[in-house]
């Protein structure tokens, strides 16, 4: 505040000051900000998830979230269950990889003496002209000219007929690719089957076909939170009867001998009234009565064995659920049911 001097009145001064803001920068720190903290929040999440989950927990995981057959047991490579492997690819019955495929064609006649270097059999020797036989085969004389009345004589010769190693072996061949081809058309009725029930969908993966030298297997394995079995019981829940429900009428159009195995993981009983071999006999007991009771015969079944702990699926991980299972083979002629 000033005075003028001489006017007796006092000046005001006013004084003002202008704030001159910046540019506005905007919000997109904001987003990326943001972005951040929530990656930061779901890295953290996957690692508790990570520390809380078990091996076969986050294995299952990793399945579900793989695109791949879930019905077949040949897979291999980054989009198979069990890091690039399969259940089936090792053990003393059957090998999934680099197997013999036999593609089924029209048999060829079978080969008669007359096309073989070997001399014929001694049957086929002709005679001597006095009826008596020689080991040096003579030229026979020629026939005497048959009357215009009389029939043309049969030929009875060996050299007629196929010899009989080789048709045994024509007719065993052909028997084997009929045979291969049923067990190819049951296996893919059972896949069908179970594709088209939705209430089946989640157990797809829990069902093995393959052929091994007994015959046509079929498995029912067991995975982590979805047994076939309650723990210790051998009850079948709804969801097995229902499969085997499916699987019984294709069993039963088949003209082979069936046999049933159980088998159970190394987990052994706390007490020592029971034992895994009765788990495993009495569960495949258990599946044989619900197949008879959905139509297959009696009299097909040749053998129900229950084998414990002594014929894992996974040697490597004998506490995995896969080897808590339910194997239906049906015989190949002349195999018995495996001891």
């Amino acid at each position: 505040m000033a005075t003028k001097p001489g006017s007796g009145k006092r000046a005001i001064l006013v004084r003002r000051e202008e704030v001159v803001e910046g540019g506005h920068h905007g919000g997109a720190w904001k987003v990326a900000y943001a972005d951040f903290v929530t990656a930061m929040m779901a890295f953290f999440l996957l690692m508790w998830l990570i520390n809380a989950t078990t091996d076969a927990q986050r294995r299952g995981l990793a399945d579900y979230f793989t695109p791949n057959n879930l019905l077949s047991h040949g897979t291999s490579g980054n989009g198979a269950p069990f890091g690039g492997r399969t259940p089936f690819d090792a053990g003393s019955l059957v090998s999934d990889r680099g197997a013999v495929t036999i593609v089924p064609g029209k048999a060829t006649p079978p080969a008669t003496p007359d096309d073989e270097e070997d001399p014929p059999p001694a049957e086929a020797v002709p005679a001597h002209p006095r009826g008596e036989a020689t080991g040096d085969p003579a030229p026979a004389p020629a026939p005497a000219p048959a009357p215009a009345s009389a029939p043309p004589p049969p030929r009875t010769g060996a050299a007629d007929r196929p010899a009989p190693g080789l048709k045994a072996a024509g007719e065993a061949d052909a028997e084997a690719r009929a045979e291969k081809a049923r067990f190819d058309r049951a296996a893919q009725q059972v896949r069908e089957a179970v594709r088209a029930d939705p209430a089946l969908a989640s157990l797809a993966r829990q069902i093995a076909i393959d052929q091994t030298p007994e015959g046509l297997r079929i498995q029912l394995l067991d995975e982590e939170h979805q047994p076939m079995f309650a723990s210790g019981s051998a009850v079948l829940n709804d969801r097995a009867r229902l499969v085997l429900r499916k699987i019984a009428p294709i069993l039963a159009r088949l003209p082979e001998g069936l046999s049933v195995s159980g088998h159970t993981d190394a987990a052994p009983y706390r007490n020592g009234e029971r034992s895994n071999w009765d788990l495993s006999s009495e569960r495949a007991n258990a599946t044989r009565r619900l197949l008879a009771e959905a139509g297959v015969p009696d009299e097909r079944f040749r053998g129900v064995t229950g084998n414990a702990d002594r014929d894992l699926l996974l040697p490597a991980d004998p506490f995995a659920a896969e080897n808590r299972r339910i194997a239906i083979v049906a015989l190949r002629d002349g195999h018995a049911a495996r001891p």
